[in-house]
């Protein structure tokens, strides 16, 4: 399937979905529904370098906090001065390139190293950004910042359909690139280095500059998912940016689904957020890292490429080899024995 048309099916999709979401007649719909496509594009963004160069990044909530911190910075300079509000679209762009600069800035830095040293250099890059903001007073450093949204916004209505719907079409295109990515001769060499980087080395893979396009186009989607963020929460704190909700959630619905696909970060955040909401309704928003603790460790003994792999290993044919005059049946590739 060509890429405008998987773009046009999907923007049907979001339309259909945000069709039933107003003839529900419920706006708590859209309250929920935003965090679930806020993880979406989150976990798609983290499957980019975490999933197809195999690079697990524990700064996804420092990316995300960059956009979202971009944003009442810009709310302050423009109250200040006395300006026009800037729309959210454009917020969000201004924070994808803010968190996209510092991913490949951070991508320099460490994409020297490998396996849990890069992990463990992530993890640091959250703090210190973390320690940066609480400092910062002009975005209101540790006490917060207030951010004042309008009731409504013509033609929509309520101001969370506006959020809800900027956040769908972002998940629309966050899920375009990716399958975008996979498709294409970056998304092969993502998959040598995923596979084998020291062998692609050897190949001619210029595996650096690869990784520095990988973090950049990372950390930009995350920035962008962050944008949106201090206007549906109305008043943002570190905590509420930096929180280990972000960094566990982002990483656990990509293994939860499958990494090896677009198809897995989605089914992965849909599952997964689903049941945080119908939690945090029923039961407490103090459970929702318990569920994704016990399903994480359930995907990892049950089904380690997860839930795409588990669908690969039982319902698809096995490819068939011919060894000699023998017929032999061979695992997918990538499945885990």
């Amino acid at each position: 399937m060509r890429t405008p048309l998987f773009l046009l099916i999907w923007l049907v999709i979001a339309a259909a979905v945000f069709g039933g979401s107003l003839a529900v007649g419920n706006d708590y719909v859209f309250f929920a529904g935003y965090v679930v496509l806020q993880y979406v594009v989150l976990s798609t963004a983290w499957n980019i370098l975490g999933g197809y160069c195999g690079y697990v990044n524990f700064g996804s909530a420092a990316f995300f906090a960059v956009g979202a911190y971009s944003t009442v910075a810009i709310y302050k300079y423009t109250l200040d001065a006395d300006f026009y509000p800037i729309p959210i679209p454009v917020l969000m762009l201004i924070g994808g390139a803010a968190s996209g600069a510092i991913g490949f800035g951070m991508g320099y830095l460490t994409l020297r190293l490998r396996g849990a040293f890069f992990a463990i250099a992530t993890l640091a890059l959250a703090v210190v950004l973390q320690t940066l903001v609480v400092n910062w007073d002009y975005v209101g450093g540790s006490r917060g910042a207030y951010i004042i949204r309008p009731e409504e916004i013509a033609p929509i209505g309520n101001y969370i359909r506006y959020l809800f719907l900027t956040m769908m079409l972002l998940a629309v295109a966050a899920i375009t690139i990716a399958r975008l990515i996979e498709r294409s001769r970056l998304g092969y060499g993502f998959a040598t280095i995923r596979d084998d980087e020291l062998a692609a080395e050897a190949s001619g893979v210029p595996t650096l500059r690869l990784k520095l396009i990988a973090t950049t186009i990372s950390g930009a989607v995350m920035g962008m998912a962050g944008a949106p963020f201090p206007y549906y929460i109305s008043y943002l704190q570190p905590s509420s940016t930096f929180g280990l909700d972000y960094a566990v959630n982002s990483i656990a619905m990509p293994l939860i689904g499958g990494t090896t696909s677009w198809v897995g970060p989605l089914i992965g955040a849909i599952l997964l957020g689903s049941l945080q909401q119908i939690a945090t309704v029923t039961i407490s928003s103090a459970v929702n890292l318990l569920i994704v603790g016990f399903l994480l460790v359930f995907f990892v003994i049950a089904a380690p490429n997860g839930i795409v792999g588990l669908f690969q290993k039982y319902f698809q044919r096995k490819p068939v080899e011919f060894v000699g005059r023998r017929r032999v049946e061979t695992d997918a590739p990538g499945a885990v024995p």
